[in-house]
């Protein structure tokens, strides 16, 4: 195919607004899936995103459509994730285009995340075409949406198209737009081979399957090719395109999106971001990768059975290759047995593995509660960085520990802006900034520390807001905080599995919590058992899981009191003394259950 009459696009915008929608009007359209074959969320495949309706994977596929100019034009398109725990997603395949759909719900306007994506779009020089979706809604306000492009987006409202994917309007505009207005691809070394890695997957019979975008040249079975930054050589066995289904093809061009399967054997040896390049002649310079992804969120996952550890292991090498963000390393609990340390980019994400564990691999598995990493500084000038409580030096040895915070952009109803700051407020963050969008909603402007919005934090912000309101954040630096180790005894011995950092101000409420969620879950044992939460040495809360009752006296009939007044002190010096060397068996399920409710 003629580079000039290819164009390479994908969809942005924020959660909910539309794109997967879109999308399967464009394949309907361009006659790329058969109507018997056409399905809701087409390209969607996995089932958790069916589900939960997001996308989590971008997913590429190929489209031809005839213009009204009578020439035949190769659509690329790539779908894209839309919430803010996958934006590492978006940048990479902005990376492989020229051009980018920004939807907007004409119901719910610019969002947090449509300005996120629109500043990735324009920092990658990405011709951007907007769209308003959803106009066929009774609640939809088009003049309102338009003046919010121009005013916060800086767009001229004559470029906006006006859309409804659901009921099939403005498809046709749409790709007219993107053969106009998007650019075609351009070689810059076109004696050369130079192709995008930008995705992957991991086939069991056939290896990994690299996601490509060519720059220059092109790729054929039997080309001897090498990854730039690995300097590694294989030799191509398939190239082709996504139809969307993987479709075999003689050759992948310049311009043009596909995969390629050489002999790659192990998830470790493709990078995403890397440049492959012909083995024989060698680019003199690889294309601009992709900015590290360095995960914010860790958590420890164990296999429920300890006899699945080096199974579990092997299913989170094939996860990883398919999520470059998600970084593992093995690590060991007295409570829990051998497992893993895991970072992930968000909640979401940390949500989406460990569900990909369970119904993909069938794997059983426990995670801890999540953490954030803290930068310590010791006495003695030395800095480290932890992610596992378990970890923290003695705290007569720390001179300050230090916790990462996030500038943070919510978008809620003017109605709700008390409650939004209250909340704000109670994650001991810092309002800085109020921004009137529309007469509906306002934009604040926060600074947060991240481990405060971790877990319920997006809960609270949708319900506060009724399901209008929006967030997205950006790391912002480290900052010194009055941070402690909060510690939970079970019969005076510490239970690593529970360990936390927490700020001095929050340990009392979070460790009464945990204790009385403890209480609920151990069994009772012969002897009374403590369940106590400590900063250091001073206990902050505590819960007492009674002795298990043995009537010693139940022979007794009658007699003199004395005779059950012998049993009852020899049961007492018994259970103390049982108390002083008896060990408390947490059972797994206990462990489970406390850590679900976390």
């Amino acid at each position: 195919m003629d580079p000039a009459h290819i164009r390479n696009f994908c969809i942005i915008a924020h959660i909910d607004h539309g794109k997967t929608t879109l999308s399967d009007r464009l394949l309907q359209m361009t006659g790329t899936i058969l109507l018997r074959d056409m399905r809701e969320q087409l390209l969607d495949g996995m089932d958790l995103e069916r589900e939960r309706g997001i996308t989590i994977k971008a997913h590429p596929v190929r489209m031809h459509y005839k213009g009204k100019d009578g020439e035949e034009y190769e659509l690329n398109l790539i779908d894209t994730p839309g919430h803010v725990d996958f934006a590492y997603e978006v940048s990479r395949s902005l990376s492989a285009c020229e051009g980018a759909l920004l939807i907007v719900d004409a119901a719910q306007g610019v969002e947090a995340q449509t300005v996120a994506n629109v500043h990735l779009a324009m920092k990658q020089k990405l011709t951007i075409i907007p769209v308003i979706n959803k106009i066929d809604l009774p609640n939809a306000d088009v003049p309102s949406v338009l003046r919010q492009i121009e005013d916060i987006l800086a767009m001229p409202a004559e470029d906006v198209i006006m859309a409804s994917a659901k009921m099939g309007q403005g498809i046709e505009e749409i790709l007219e737009a993107v053969i106009k207005r998007i650019p075609a691809p351009r070689s810059h070394e076109p004696d050369s081979l130079r192709a995008l890695v930008f995705d992957s997957m991991f086939d069991t019979y056939r290896g990994v399957v690299t996601h490509v975008r060519v720059f220059d040249g092109e790729m054929r079975p039997g080309t001897l090719v090498r990854l730039m930054r690995s300097k590694v050589d294989y030799e191509v066995k398939e190239v082709g395109a996504f139809n969307p289904a993987p479709v075999r093809q003689e050759s992948l061009g310049s311009g043009q999106v596909g995969y390629v399967i050489a002999n790659i054997k192990t998830t470790a040896e493709v990078k995403i971001g890397d440049t492959i390049t012909l083995t024989r002649k060698p680019a003199k310079q690889p294309l601009p990768g992709f900015l590290e992804v360095h995960p914010m969120v860790f958590s420890g996952i164990y296999p429920i059975d300890t006899s699945n550890y080096e199974h579990l292991k092997g299913c989170m090498g094939k996860l990883q290759l398919n999520d470059s963000a998600f970084v593992y390393q093995a690590e060991s609990s007295i409570a829990l047995g051998f497992g893993f340390r895991c970072g992930f980019l968000g909640l979401l994400h940390m949500e989406i593995i460990q569900e990909r564990l369970r119904r993909e691999y069938q794997q059983d598995i426990i995670a801890t509660y999540p953490s954030v990493i803290y930068r310590i500084t010791k006495t003695n000038k030395e800095t480290l960085e932890v992610d596992n409580p378990v970890h923290l030096p003695d705290p007569s040895v720390i001179e300050s520990i230090e916790e990462p915070f996030v500038k943070a952009f919510i978008m809620i109803p003017n109605s709700e802006i008390g409650a939004m700051m209250a909340l704000v407020l109670d994650r001991r963050g810092i309002c800085h900034n109020t921004e009137t969008l529309d007469n509906r909603r306002v934009m604040l402007t926060c600074e947060m520390p991240l481990n405060e919005i971790l877990v319920d934090f997006n809960d609270k912000l949708k319900s506060i807001s009724r399901g209008y309101g929006s967030m997205d954040y950006e790391q912002i630096g480290y900052r010194e905080g009055d941070l402690v180790k909060l510690d939970i005894l079970v019969n005076g011995e510490p239970v690593d599995a529970f360990s936390c950092i927490v700020h001095r101000s929050k340990a009392e409420t979070r460790g009464r919590a945990l204790a009385l969620r403890l209480k609920e879950v151990i069994p009772s044992q012969l002897f009374q058992v403590a369940i106590q939460a400590a900063i250091g040495g001073k206990i902050i809360a505590r819960e007492t899981v009674k002795a298990m009752g043995k009537n010693v006296t139940a022979k007794c009939y009658g007699g003199d009191i004395t005779r059950k007044r012998k049993l009852w002190e020899k049961q007492k010096e018994g259970k103390k003394r049982m108390k002083s060397v008896g060990t408390v068996n947490i059972p797994q399920e206990a462990f489970i259950e406390v850590l679900k409710t976390n």
